[in-house]
C-alpha cells in the first residue's frame, strides 16, 4: 500500500493511496459519507489476484485531505483527474459506494474519454430529481439530519462537529448510533468483526482533523450536482439492497431510467451494508 499526497486546483493536497497490482488495471474507489481512502477496501492480495489497481483517495475536508469549501458533487472528477495525471494514467474505472456514488456517477458524467466503466452501489440520486420522493422510505434520522441540512449550514454544522469529535475519539459511536435503525441483515455484517474494523478504520481516519469533509458532502448532495446523470455515456452498473433505508432503493431506480447505459441490480433481503460484500465483484466488472 502506497500513501503520496497529490497537488490539485488550487494547490490543495489530496491523500492518496494505491494497493493492488502496480500495474494492474486501474479503478478509483470512491468512499461513502462519512469515510476516508482507507476502506472498507479488498485486501491487497485479492487486487493483485485480480490484476487490479486500486487507487483511493481522501474527498476535500476528510483524513488528510485539503478542504475545498463550497464544492458540488461535480468537484470529484476534478480531483480524480488530477490524482490521475499525477498517477500517469490515461483511462480508468471508477466505483463509489454510498457517498461515494454520486460523486463516481460525476467522473463519468465530466470525464467521458477516460472513464471506461462506472459502478455505483447504494448511492443517492439528485435532490430534485424529478418524479422521485427523495425522503420515501429513508430512516428518520438521515430525513433529520438532511431536512437540518436544507436549512442551510448553520442550522446542522455545530451538531456535526460534535458528533465527528466523539466518532474520532470512539469510532464504535457511530455504529452504535446506526444499528437501531439497520436491518437485521446489516446488524449481521457490522457485527463481523472483519468488516466492523474497517468501518472503525474508515470513520477514525475520515475525522481526524474534523468535520468539515462531512459538512461539505452533505451540503452537496443536497444542492445542485453540477451535471446531468442523463449525459453518462459509458457502461454503468448500478446496485442496491432492496432493504435500504438510508439511501432508498428508489434512489437507484430512478438512475438507472435516467442513465442511458445503466444497468440495475437489486438484491432482496439485503440492505446498505449489504453492499460491502458485493465490492469485490464490482470492481472486479469495474476492470473488465
Amino acid at each position: 500500500m502506497v500513501l503520496q499526497l497529490v497537488e490539485a486546483a488550487g494547490g490543495r493536497k489530496l491523500a492518496v493511496e494505491t494497493t493492488g497490482d502496480p500495474h494492474g488495471r486501474p479503478v478509483f474507489l470512491l468512499h461513502g459519507t462519512p469515510g476516508s481512502r482507507v476502506g472498507p477496501v479488498p485486501r491487497s492480495s485479492v487486487l493483485a489476484r485480480l490484476g487490479m489497481r486500486l487507487i483511493s483517495f481522501d474527498r476535500p475536508g476528510y483524513g488528510e485531505s485539503a478542504r475545498l469549501p463550497g464544492r458540488a458533487v461535480a468537484a470529484a472528477a476534478e480531483d480524480t483527474a488530477a490524482i490521475a495525471d499525477a498517477l500517469g494514467l490515461d483511462g480508468f474505472a471508477v466505483l463509489g459506494r454510498s457517498g461515494g456514488g454520486p460523486h463516481a456517477l460525476a467522473c463519468a458524467a465530466l470525464l467521458p474519454d477516460r472513464v471506461v466503466r462506472v459502478a455505483a452501489l447504494v448511492s443517492l440520486a439528485p435532490r430534485h430529481a424529478e418524479g422521485l420522493d427523495w425522503y420515501g422510505g429513508m430512516t428518520r434520522s438521515n430525513v433529520r439530519d438532511y431536512t437540518d441540512v436544507e436549512r442551510g449550514e448553520e442550522h446542522f454544522a455545530d451538531s456535526f462537529r460534535f458528533r465527528s469529535g466523539l466518532i474520532r475519539d470512539n469510532p464504535h459511536a457511530l455504529i452504535n448510533e446506526l444499528v437501531p435503525e439497520l436491518p437485521p441483515t446489516d446488524r449481521a455484517l457490522v457485527s463481523d468483526a472483519g468488516i466492523r474494523r474497517m468501518l472503525l478504520a474508515t470513520y477514525q481516519e475520515a475525522f481526524r482533523y474534523g468535520a468539515d469533509g462531512w459538512i461539505d458532502d452533505v451540503l452537496a448532495f443536497t444542492t445542485p450536482w453540477g451535471f446531468e446523470v442523463s449525459s453518462i455515456t459509458v457502461p454503468t452498473r448500478l446496485w442496491h439492497g432492496a432493504d435500504d433505508q438510508f439511501s432508498p432503493v428508489d434512489h437507484s431506480r430512478w438512475l438507472a431510467d435516467h442513465i442511458p447505459r445503466a444497468d440495475l441490480y437489486l438484491e432482496p433481503g439485503a440492505a446498505h451494508f449489504g453492499a460491502l460484500k458485493v465490492m469485490t465483484e464490482a470492481l472486479k466488472w469495474a476492470a473488465g
